[in-house]
């Protein structure tokens, strides 16, 4: 037997013992059927989904049929009476065989199969949905409402973070600055286990992705149109990051330890206790890493109605930064009864950083002669501490899909921050300036999910959730001149709240008729936002909004022969919400006094309305899948660069709504086993867009500045994979992003070259790999911005090219913590014995 049987040819067995029915339905029609139903599990009790159970009918072969079990391992069909041969075949494990006298309406049990048995004695991961393609080989898999990006096979980013795998996963990019998009936007939602976590901190920023190291990853979900289901935040789509669980009885774990440079180093570990209805679990590390940047910027100043350059300002920027990071998560599941399970888990999350920056002014007239120098020292040192607790209570009505859920999440996140920044003319003190900044965000998220099956092709789902986030700012900046003598920048310091209070309830319903499978839902979210301003000298102010909005989505499906060749068509309704600091009316930083940022108290969320028509071809040896995909958005926000004040050199980035946006494009994903021992996956995102709109310029007492701009983008990477030999495998991965027009900013094209290798040793236990990122020094940013009466030319990169070397050491997957003093029985499974107690 084959160590792998293909998904193709088990729908083909379906569809054959269908056949069977509907060739004799003459004869069938007039026997009396019975509906009977049953389970497919391992033999740990671990259902075992999308497995094909095939019933002859000895006496008769015309009463036969066959079914396929759906993600819980269950399945149904009618009979007619009479003895049965059963087959029953499903991926890594055994063909199975046994005799049945069917006599009357029931359940059936549980048939179980047995594991193929892999040298790693695991099982091929669990799969959800209505898999398209399904090769446990495969790096990503698609299915009807998202794509899952398996990690295991990335030699890239072994040894180092989240942010690292978000580098290769398709459809995702992620920006020099550690910025994530998706289909060239950055409004992107992060999930952890299917909900927000203070594991990523309050921003989701780099420093949040970092704190995650890869080995922790099991799987990434990219739900580029999520269904009303999903929380309709997040105009670009979803990611949702599933760390690792348990997976066999008995004691499993495994430890990474890593090394690179610029230095950095992480040991983590994963570890996992089963045993009866009990399962423990405890992943934590901790890392050190330290960067090295540059961020250079030319700017021409010119007369707004001659044109004339009027003079020039040059700005060199040279970081260097060295941060410390420890998590911790560690938690049970029990079964409470044999329908009702609980878990509990915590996690802690620990970081500290230091930066030093050094800046270089250079001012120059008309004629490029140098006027003015100085030069500015930055210090900063950041410190966070996270904590955040779970709850969930899972129970089954029955064994059809009956199922309530309910969970709690309590998260709080504390981060303080200071910078001293020093500006010297010539070598004589000028300018100073000290900044403090605490932050403390604290959530509370409580869901009740619930589903009902209505008969055996559809489904009723619907939940309610409540989300309650408050962000508190408290900003100091104080500012000094050549006396030395600090004072308080009362314009640049205070006190914000951010109170937000969303309550969502949806509802969707789901079936097939035929070959069209079809999802229909409705998500309603009330926002309630309050926003308290408490300037340092007693001034208050606030700003309240409250909106209603309603969500849509619906997904089509039709299957072409079978249901791994479908054809996907949806349509749903999301909104981005100002993120909390986006709305605090003033700079918080004064660090680089020349560019400051600065948020806007009346920014409003925008809408979007996404469409998406995939295609899925799946051969033996590769797979290709296209996405059409359309969107449109309104209230649109973006980044624009303004003066401060007319005639002055300080450049202010502030966030606006400046009109609507519409993007189309193609998401193109192949795999392609080329050779036994070459393998590719290339992702492509071709996309054109349309902006159209108008902004304010307090600068100016004219109307306000409109603009139209429209281009074609490309998003292209190639991961060639070479196996060397059964221990050894090699990969090369080429990634170009095209160039791009904003409002107020032309980004210019970019490629970056990354190597990896990894080779397993100790009988299979353990992994040793190397990776290369940024081979050429090419992953930098390079943008234009202008507005009125300036153009600046920008070149950003946030690190240089890096080497990494890790080594990971796997205890054996299902080693049980205490022997039986009896024999061994030697037909048990080595995931688990006759001792363990009862299965979960």
């Amino acid at each position: 037997m084959t160590d792998k049987i293909e998904i193709s040819s088990i729908i083909k067995k379906r569809t054959l013992g269908l056949a069977f029915v509907l060739g004799a339905a003459s004869l069938a029609f007039a026997q009396q059927k019975v509906n009977v139903s049953g389970k497919i599990v391992d033999k740990q009790n671990n259902a075992v989904p999308y497995a094909s159970v095939t019933f002859s009918n000895k006496a008769n072969k015309m009463f036969s049929d066959a079914a396929l079990s759906n993600e819980k391992g269950e399945y149904k069909l009618d009979l007619t009476p009479g003895n049965y041969d059963i087959t029953i075949e499903a991926i890594d494990f055994k063909k199975s065989t046994l005799n049945k006298q069917i006599s009357a309406a029931g359940n059936l049990g549980n048939f179980t199969v047995v594991s193929e048995g892999s040298l790693t004695n695991g099982k091929t991961q669990d799969i959800e949905g209505v898999t398209i393609m399904a090769a446990s080989t495969k790096p990503y898999r698609v299915e009807l409402d998202k794509k899952v990006y398996d990690p295991s096979t990335d030699l890239l980013s072994k040894g180092g973070n989240l942010q690292d795998v978000l580098s290769n996963v398709p459809s995702v990019d992620v920006d020099t600055d550690g910025t994530v998009s998706m289909r060239g936007n950055s409004n992107v939602k992060f999930l952890i286990n299917g909900k927000p976590s203070a594991l990523l901190g309050i921003d989701s920023g780099p420093g949040g992705l970092q704190s995650i190291p890869a080995d922790q990853i099991e799987r990434i979900e990219v739900i580029t149109n999520p269904s009303s289901k999903f929380e309709a935040s997040g105009t670009a789509g979803i990611l949702n990051i599933i760390l690792k669980k348990t997976k066999g009885m008995g004691f499993n774990g495994s430890v990474t330890g890593s090394l690179g440079y610029l230095p950095t180093t992480n040991l983590n570990t994963n570890l996992s206790w089963k045993k009866g209805d009990w399962t423990w679990f405890l992943n934590g590390g901790g890392g050190y890493r330290k960067g090295e940047g540059k961020n250079d910027s030319d700017t021409r100043f010119f007369d707004q109605t001659s044109l004339a350059t009027t003079r020039y300002f040059e700005q060199n920027s040279r970081n260097k930064s060295e941060s410390n990071n420890y998590n911790a998560t560690g938690g049970f599941a029990v079964d409470l009864t044999e329908n009702t399970s609980f878990n509990l888990s915590g996690m802690i999350r620990s970081s500290d950083s230091n930066s030093d920056n050094k800046v270089d002014n250079f001012n120059y007239d008309a004629s490029k002669v140098l006027t003015d120098y100085s030069k500015t020292n930055a210090l900063g040192k950041g410190n966070n501490l996270s904590l955040q607790g779970d709850i969930g209570l899972d129970h089954k009505f029955n064994t059809n899909g009956h199922n309530v859920s309910l969970s709690l999440s309590l998260q709080r996140s504390n981060n303080e921050s200071t910078e001293d920044s020093k500006q010297y003319n010539s070598s004589v003190f000028q300018y100073g300036s000290l900044g403090n900044n605490n932050t403390i965000n604290k959530s509370i998220i409580g869901k009740i999910d619930y589903e009902l099956p209505i008969g055996e092709k559809s489904k009723l789902e619907a939940g309610y959730r409540i989300d309650n986030n408050v962000n508190d700012y408290d900003f100091l900046n104080k500012e000094t001149n050549a006396d030395l003598v600090y004072g308080v920048a009362e314009k640049y310091s205070g006190n914000t709240v951010y109170d937000e209070m969303i309550n969502a309830g949806y509802a969707q319903f789901k079936s097939k008729i035929d070959k069209l499978g079809y999802q229909v839902g409705l998500r309603a979210e009330q926002s309630n936002i309050d926003i308290s301003y408490l300037g340092y000298t007693g001034a208050t102010d606030s700003n309240k909004k409250s909106y209603l909005g309603f969500f849509p989505s619906v997904f089509l499906s039709y299957d072409l022969g079978s249901t791994n060749d479908q054809l996907l068509l949806n349509y749903s309704r999301r909104i981005n919400r100002p993120r909390s600091w986006f709305l605090i009316p003033y700079p918080t930083s004064l660090a680089n006094r020349q560019n400051l940022f600065q948020g806007n108290g009346d920014l409003n969320p925008s809408y979007i309305d996404s469409f998406e028509l995939g295609y899925a071809i799946q051969k033996k040896k590769f797979t290709i899948n296209p996405t059409l995909y359309y969107r449109k958005t309104t209230d649109d926000v973006k980044f624009v660069v303004l003066r401060e004040a007319a005639g002055s050199d300080v450049l202010i980035t502030t966030p606006n709504n400046v009109g609507s946006e519409t993007s189309y494009g193609l998401d193109l994903n192949v795999t392609a086993d080329l050779f036994p021992w070459y393998k590719i996956l290339a992702s492509a995102d071709l996309f054109g867009y349309k902006s159209e709109g108008s902004y304010f310029d307090a600068t100016r007492m004219d109307q306000p500045l409109s603009f139209a701009g429209s281009g074609f983008s490309t998003r292209i990477r190639l991961t060639n994979t070479f196996k060397i030999d059964k221990t050894m495998s090699m990969q090369l991965q080429g990634f170009f992003r095209g160039g791009q027009k904003t409002a107020s900013s032309l980004s210019k094209d970019m490629y970056v070259l990354n190597f990896g290798a990894n080779k397993t040793i100790w009988k299979n236990n353990g992994t040793l790999a190397f990776n290369i990122q940024d081979i050429l020094g090419t992953r930098a940013r390079n943008t234009t911005s202008f507005g009125s009466g300036f153009e600046k030319d920008s070149y950003m990169r946030w690190n240089p090219r890096s080497f990494n070397v890790s080594l990971t050491y796997r205890f054996k997957q299902g080693e049980k913590v205490d022997q039986p003093k009896r024999k061994k029985d030697i037909n048990a499974n080595s995931q688990g014995g006759d001792d363990q107690g009862p299965p979960m």
